[in-house]
Protein backbone atom coordinates (compact mmCIF):
# COMPACT_ATOMS: atom_id res chain seq x y z
CA UNK A 1 0.00 0.00 0.00
CA UNK A 2 1.08 3.33 -1.02
CA UNK A 3 1.63 5.51 2.28
CA UNK A 4 1.78 9.25 1.50
CA UNK A 5 5.16 11.28 2.30
CA UNK A 6 5.80 15.00 3.24
CA UNK A 7 8.33 17.06 1.82
CA UNK A 8 9.24 20.15 4.02
CA UNK A 9 11.67 22.86 4.78
CA UNK A 10 13.13 26.48 3.95
CA UNK A 11 13.86 26.90 0.70
CA UNK A 12 17.20 27.50 0.34
CA UNK A 13 20.13 27.17 3.02
CA UNK A 14 20.70 30.30 4.60
CA UNK A 15 22.41 29.08 7.54
CA UNK A 16 23.24 25.63 9.33
CA UNK A 17 21.70 27.18 12.34
CA UNK A 18 18.40 28.09 10.69
CA UNK A 19 18.50 24.79 9.23
CA UNK A 20 18.99 22.77 11.99
CA UNK A 21 16.59 24.46 14.14
CA UNK A 22 13.73 24.29 11.32
CA UNK A 23 14.70 20.21 10.61
CA UNK A 24 14.59 19.97 14.93
CA UNK A 25 11.35 21.01 14.83
CA UNK A 26 9.88 19.30 11.31
CA UNK A 27 11.41 15.99 13.07
CA UNK A 28 9.02 16.56 16.28
CA UNK A 29 6.45 17.24 14.18
CA UNK A 30 6.79 13.86 11.89
CA UNK A 31 7.16 11.87 15.14
CA UNK A 32 4.12 12.91 16.91
CA UNK A 33 1.96 13.06 13.53
CA UNK A 34 4.05 9.63 12.98
CA UNK A 35 4.39 10.97 9.52
CA UNK A 36 6.92 10.18 6.86
CA UNK A 37 9.45 13.17 6.27
CA UNK A 38 12.02 14.20 3.88
CA UNK A 39 13.37 17.31 4.95
CA UNK A 40 14.22 19.66 1.94
CA UNK A 41 16.26 23.02 1.43
CA UNK A 42 18.28 24.29 -1.97
CA UNK A 43 21.97 24.53 -2.19
CA UNK A 44 21.49 26.91 -5.01
CA UNK A 45 19.00 28.44 -5.57
CA UNK A 46 19.79 29.15 -9.81
CA UNK A 47 16.74 30.77 -10.53
CA UNK A 48 15.87 33.62 -8.68
CA UNK A 49 14.47 36.97 -10.51
CA UNK A 50 17.41 39.20 -9.99
CA UNK A 51 20.62 38.58 -9.92
CA UNK A 52 21.69 40.01 -6.33
CA UNK A 53 19.22 37.42 -5.02
CA UNK A 54 20.60 34.94 -2.50
CA UNK A 55 21.07 31.75 -4.03
CA UNK A 56 22.59 29.69 -1.27
CA UNK A 57 25.89 28.51 0.48
CA UNK A 58 27.10 26.60 -3.16
CA UNK A 59 26.68 22.67 -3.39
CA UNK A 60 30.17 22.11 -1.43
CA UNK A 61 28.64 23.73 1.87
CA UNK A 62 25.25 23.15 1.02
CA UNK A 63 25.45 19.49 0.48
CA UNK A 64 27.68 19.28 3.86
CA UNK A 65 24.73 21.03 5.81
CA UNK A 66 22.32 18.51 4.54
CA UNK A 67 24.26 15.18 5.57
CA UNK A 68 24.31 16.56 8.73
CA UNK A 69 20.90 16.81 9.31
CA UNK A 70 20.30 13.59 7.88
CA UNK A 71 22.96 12.22 10.39
CA UNK A 72 21.82 14.33 13.22
CA UNK A 73 17.95 14.42 12.65
CA UNK A 74 17.17 10.83 11.24
CA UNK A 75 15.84 12.72 8.17
CA UNK A 76 15.45 11.54 4.57
CA UNK A 77 16.83 14.49 2.26
CA UNK A 78 15.09 15.92 -0.62
CA UNK A 79 16.98 19.12 -3.08
CA UNK A 80 16.91 20.48 -6.37
CA UNK A 81 19.50 20.27 -8.64
CA UNK A 82 19.89 23.19 -11.04
CA UNK A 83 23.18 21.97 -12.93
CA UNK A 84 23.81 18.61 -14.86
CA UNK A 85 26.67 18.18 -13.22
CA UNK A 86 25.38 18.24 -9.25
CA UNK A 87 23.79 15.66 -9.84
CA UNK A 88 26.60 12.84 -9.04
CA UNK A 89 27.59 14.98 -5.84
CA UNK A 90 24.02 15.50 -4.77
CA UNK A 91 23.30 11.81 -5.11
CA UNK A 92 26.04 10.79 -2.77
CA UNK A 93 23.92 12.59 0.18
CA UNK A 94 20.25 13.38 -0.72
CA UNK A 95 17.55 10.53 -0.79
CA UNK A 96 15.28 11.83 -3.57
CA UNK A 97 16.42 14.23 -6.04
CA UNK A 98 14.08 17.06 -7.28
CA UNK A 99 14.02 18.63 -11.05
CA UNK A 100 12.42 22.20 -10.55
CA UNK A 101 9.80 22.52 -12.56
CA UNK A 102 11.41 25.40 -15.36
CA UNK A 103 14.05 22.49 -16.23
CA UNK A 104 11.23 19.44 -16.22
CA UNK A 105 11.60 19.14 -19.75
CA UNK A 106 15.36 19.01 -19.86
CA UNK A 107 16.42 15.05 -21.07
CA UNK A 108 19.78 15.46 -20.17
CA UNK A 109 18.60 16.49 -16.25
CA UNK A 110 16.37 14.05 -16.10
CA UNK A 111 18.61 10.97 -17.80
CA UNK A 112 20.97 11.88 -15.28
CA UNK A 113 18.86 12.13 -12.56
CA UNK A 114 17.16 8.47 -13.33
CA UNK A 115 21.23 6.58 -13.67
CA UNK A 116 21.89 7.76 -9.78
CA UNK A 117 18.82 4.83 -8.99
CA UNK A 118 17.54 7.81 -6.08
CA UNK A 119 13.94 9.02 -5.73
CA UNK A 120 13.48 11.44 -8.85
CA UNK A 121 10.61 14.18 -8.17
CA UNK A 122 9.86 16.26 -11.18
CA UNK A 123 7.83 19.66 -10.56
CA UNK A 124 5.70 20.16 -13.08
CA UNK A 125 5.84 23.65 -15.20
CA UNK A 126 2.46 25.18 -15.22
CA UNK A 127 3.10 25.69 -18.51
CA UNK A 128 3.22 21.68 -18.73
CA UNK A 129 0.15 19.52 -19.86
CA UNK A 130 -0.40 16.41 -18.24
CA UNK A 131 0.30 14.54 -21.21
CA UNK A 132 3.92 16.94 -20.88
CA UNK A 133 4.44 15.98 -17.75
CA UNK A 134 3.62 12.22 -17.88
CA UNK A 135 6.37 12.65 -20.78
CA UNK A 136 8.40 13.87 -18.43
CA UNK A 137 8.37 11.06 -15.98
CA UNK A 138 8.22 8.49 -19.03
CA UNK A 139 11.92 10.03 -20.14
CA UNK A 140 12.99 9.00 -16.24
CA UNK A 141 11.91 5.43 -16.57
CA UNK A 142 13.45 5.02 -20.11
CA UNK A 143 16.41 6.13 -19.26
CA UNK A 144 17.00 3.06 -17.00
CA UNK A 145 15.49 3.89 -13.63
CA UNK A 146 13.94 0.86 -11.96
CA UNK A 147 12.40 2.32 -8.84
CA UNK A 148 13.33 1.95 -5.38
CA UNK A 149 12.21 -0.47 -3.40
CA UNK A 150 11.40 0.95 0.45
CA UNK A 151 10.85 -2.42 1.79
CA UNK A 152 6.56 -2.90 0.80
CA UNK A 153 7.04 -3.66 -2.86
CA UNK A 154 6.58 -0.12 -3.53
CA UNK A 155 8.05 2.36 -6.14
CA UNK A 156 8.51 6.01 -6.15
CA UNK A 157 8.66 8.66 -8.48
CA UNK A 158 7.17 11.89 -8.11
CA UNK A 159 5.50 15.01 -10.09
CA UNK A 160 4.64 17.03 -7.74
CA UNK A 161 2.27 20.99 -8.84
CA UNK A 162 0.87 22.15 -5.24
CA UNK A 163 4.53 23.32 -4.36
CA UNK A 164 4.69 24.58 -7.41
CA UNK A 165 1.52 27.30 -7.22
CA UNK A 166 2.66 27.81 -3.60
CA UNK A 167 5.88 28.93 -4.49
CA UNK A 168 4.51 31.01 -7.90
CA UNK A 169 2.47 32.97 -5.33
CA UNK A 170 4.10 33.16 -1.81
CA UNK A 171 7.94 32.47 -3.10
Amino acid sequence: MNKPFFIAGPCVIESEKIVFETAEKLKEISEDLKIELYFKSSYDKANRTSISGFRGPGLERGLEILAKVKEKFKLGILTDVHDLHDIPKVAEVVDIIQIPAFLSRQTDMLIEAAKTGKIVNVKKGQFMSPNEAIRAVEKVIKSGWEGLDNGEGEQRLGITTLSLILEMRFG
